[in-house]
């Protein structure tokens, strides 16, 4: 009986990501060695991914510098208020 080698035995955990999605893709790959013959659209699919990623993240910094000039314009705006309330100019 052969011994398996060691890399047959260790799942990644990336694996784990492609057996929740379709085990079946998983066993045919993982345990009968079959390789998908769309590896080009699966290749455009994944830059397709990453750029929604980048995208997300982009919208992610933008959002925080938003908030964070709102925020800085309400605290101008109480300043200025509180200013005129006391009766002084700025």
């Amino acid at each position: 009986m052969a011994r398996a080698r060691d890399d047959d035995r260790i799942i990644r955990a990336s694996e784990i990501g492609q057996y929740e999605y379709c085990a079946r893709a998983w066993w045919l790959r993982r345990v009968l060695g079959y390789h998908p013959h769309n590896v080009e659209e699966m290749a455009v699919g994944t830059e397709e991914h990453a750029s929604h990623g980048r995208q997300v993240v982009s919208y992610h910094r933008w959002r925080r510098l938003a908030y964070l000039m709102l925020s800085l314009a309400a605290v101008v705006g109480l300043l200025l208020f509180w200013s005129l309330v006391r009766g002084g100019v700025m």
